[in-house]
């Protein structure tokens, strides 16, 4: 059976010497790869060195050579800069000199006119120095008169006053007097009062304090007696008491002891007992705090939502108050709106009575041609181009639009003061001419000429031989305009005014 292990057993030492032979091989090429590796870093590293300290040799040198070229190009920028400069600065230096040279005689004009300045101004101040002592002499002659009034009005309100005060001082001397001599005679008859009031009090007093003193001496007397058999008796009463005592101050020795020993158990009962409630109180604190922080935190949300509530009510409240004011102005602006297309419709309207009463020339030219000359022109074109300072002016410039409305108003409005004139001057014309009829009439007639009534029948040509003018009628109606006829005007006279309206006319004179 040996013989049978023994091939077995040398295979498998043979398969094992190979493992470790692989193993050391396999840890020798390791170790040989490792050095290998760390030759190559090494030598890698040493070359890597070198190269930098190369490459920064190589790098100063190419500074140096870079700061030698541009300190070069620097240095010439410089020299160009400088000779710029000093070229700039002559000239400047030139102007200044200029500048300086006019300022110098500036100044002597200046302080020649200073000078004069100066001359003329010492001679006003000397002009008004004299008149201003003029002024004061005036001054202090009116100042010694009103001086010497006062003084005068003084020493006689003086005199007065202490003649015054003579009479009211021996007035006050006899009354102090006799005040005095009342005050002496109530303070003798107050003192002697005293006096007799101080001796009886303290007779009284005497007498009293010496009856007290008897009275308290026996009394102590008694008291005393008393005290000496109240001691007699205590001691007498206490002698088993001591006895009594000494046990019970051994027993409380021992007892005091015993409670020593109680109070250190009890210190202890105590100590754990205050840790408890400590732990009990941080607790406490604890769930107080979390109980308070909960509080807080729902206060400050019903905070919160009051202030939500109140800004929605708010908000709504602003909402129909801005929807009332809303409706509000709509309503006056409908109203307002009303108001505008109601005026619009009558200044349409109106515009339309005035277009129907334009004569044909308006409606050719509605605008009437300027009568101002070219340069007339051009300045109210400046100043009105200039900006207004005024604020009405300014307020004005928002209606430019309505210049030609303007116009044709002005026009308008003149022709009215031309037709109300114009009216003026016929009812001039038709009084004297009713003078002259009366005048006619009463030579006529043979009697004075009477008023005519304030409102006669019209007299025309048709009245014929009713009105008993006869054939001379015509020579008082030669100059009369008939209400339906419209001369035509001449230049240069009272008719030169546009012609009147139907009805304008003064009223022709009666029949007598």
């Amino acid at each position: 059976m040996a013989d049978k292990r023994r091939p077995r057993v040398a295979p498998a030492m043979a398969a094992e010497d190979e493992v470790l032979l692989l193993q050391s091989r396999a840890l020798a090429e390791e170790e040989a790869a490792k050095r290998k590796g760390e030759m190559l870093t090494r030598f890698l590293k040493d070359k890597l060195a070198k190269e930098e300290r190369s490459s920064a040799l190589n790098l100063h040198r190419l500074h140096a050579q870079w700061r030698a070229a541009l300190r070069e190009a620097k240095a010439e920028e410089l020299r160009r800069d400088v000779e710029i400069l000093s070229q700039t600065f002559a000239r400047v230096m030139d102007s200044k000199d200029s500048v300086i040279a006019s300022l110098v005689t500036d100044l002597e004009r200046a302080e020649e006119q200073h000078g004069q300045a100066l001359r003329s101004h010492l001679h006003n101040i000397d002009g008004l120095l004299q008149l201003q002592r003029r002024r004061l002499r005036c001054l202090e002659e009116g100042y010694g008169a009103q001086l010497q009034a006062l003084r005068l009005e003084f020493e006689g309100e003086r005199r007065t006053i202490l003649e015054q005060h003579e009479r009211e001082t021996r007035c006050l001397r006899a009354v102090a007097l006799a005040a005095e001599q009342d005050h002496a005679e109530n303070d003798h008859e107050a003192t002697l009062n005293f006096q007799s009031a101080r001796d009886e009090i303290r007779n009284k007093g005497l007498q009293e304090k010496q009856h007290s003193r008897l009275q308290l001496e026996g009394r102590a007397e008694v008291l005393w007696e008393q005290f000496q058999r109240a001691a007699q008796s205590y001691a007498e009463a206490t002698k088993h008491q001591k006895v009594a005592f000494e046990a019970l101050k051994e027993k409380d020795e021992k007892s005091s002891r015993e409670i020593e020993k109680q109070a250190k158990k009890l210190q202890k009962l105590q100590d754990s007992v205050t840790a408890t409630k400590g732990r009990l109180a941080a607790h406490l604190r604890e769930s107080q705090e979390q109980n308070r922080r909960g509080r807080e935190e729902k206060e400050k949300a019903l905070g919160k939502l009051q202030e939500l509530k109140s800004e929605m009510n708010q908000a709504r409240a602003k909402a129909h108050g801005s929807l009332a004011r809303l409706s509000a102005q709509s309503n006056a602006a409908l109203t307002a709106l009303a108001r505008v297309v109601e005026k619009a419709q009558r200044v349409l309207r109106l515009a339309e009575l005035c277009r129907r009463l334009e004569s044909e020339e308006e409606k050719v030219l509605p605008f009437c041609p300027s009568s101002l000359e070219e340069e007339e022109e051009r300045d109210a074109r400046r100043v009105l181009e200039e900006p207004p300072a005024e604020p009405l002016a300014r307020a004005l410039g928002d209606y430019a639009g309505l210049e030609r409305f303007w116009q044709r108003f002005n026009k308008a409005k003149l022709e009215e003061l031309a037709l109300e004139r114009h009216r003026a001057a016929l009812g001039r014309r038709n009084r004297r001419l009713r003078d002259l009829l009366r005048q006619y009439l009463g030579g006529i007639s043979g009697l004075p000429p009477q008023p005519l009534a304030g409102h006669p029948k019209s007299c025309s040509p048709r009245d014929g031989p009713r009105a008993g003018c006869g054939g001379t009628r015509a020579r008082g109606y030669e100059g009369a305009v008939h209400p339906d006829t419209h001369p035509d005007p001449t230049p240069g006279s009272a008719g030169a005014e546009p012609p009147p309206r139907p009805g304008d006319t003064a009223e022709m004179p009666s029949k007598s």
